[in-house]
C-alpha cells in the first residue's frame, strides 16, 4: 500500500507536472497563433502597399509615356515649323536677290539715259549757239519705256 500510494504520489506528481508542461505548451501556441495572426495582418497590409505603390508607378509611367509622347509631337511641330521657316526665308531671299537684279539692271539703264540725256544736251547746247533758229523749237521730250526683266536664280 505504501509502495502504491508513493507510486501515486509520483504518478499525480508526473501528471500535475505533464499538465503544467501542457499548460505552457498551449501558451506558447496560443502565442504563436496570436504572432501568426499578427503577422498575417502585417503581411496584407503590405501586400496593399506593395499593390497601391505598383498601381502609382504604372500611373507614373504612363502619365511620363504620355507627357514624352505629347513632347515628342511638339518636337515634330517645332522641326515642322522651321524647316517650312527656313524654305519661306530661302524663299525670301530669292526674291530679294530677284529684285536687287532688277534694281540693279534699272540703275544702269537710268545712268545710260541720262548720258544720253546730257550728250543730247550738249549736242543741243552746242547747236544752239550756232543755230539760233532752234531756239525756238519746242524743247524734246523724252519718254521713259521701262523693260521687263527676267532673272533666274
Amino acid at each position: 500500500e505504501d509502495w502504491y500510494r508513493a507510486r501515486c504520489a509520483r504518478l499525480h506528481e508526473r501528471a500535475a507536472r505533464s499538465q503544467e508542461a501542457v499548460r505552457a505548451s498551449r501558451r506558447e501556441a496560443g502565442e504563436c497563433r496570436r504572432q501568426l495572426q499578427a503577422r498575417l495582418v502585417e503581411m496584407e497590409s503590405l501586400r496593399g502597399a506593395h499593390q497601391s505603390l505598383e498601381r502609382q508607378l504604372q500611373e507614373l509611367e504612363e502619365r511620363h509615356n504620355a507627357e514624352a509622347a505629347g513632347l515628342q509631337d511638339t518636337i515634330g511641330q517645332l522641326e515642322d515649323d522651321l524647316r517650312n521657316t527656313k524654305n519661306e526665308m530661302a524663299r525670301h531671299l530669292r526674291e530679294y536677290q530677284d529684285l536687287l537684279n532688277v534694281k540693279m539692271a534699272l540703275d544702269i539703264e537710268i545712268a545710260a539715259y541720262r548720258k544720253l540725256l546730257e550728250g543730247e544736251e550738249n549736242l543741243f547746247n552746242m547747236g544752239s549757239v550756232g543755230l539760233p533758229s532752234l531756239n525756238s523749237l519746242p524743247s524734246p521730250t523724252y519718254s521713259f519705256q521701262p523693260r521687263s526683266f527676267s532673272s533666274s536664280t
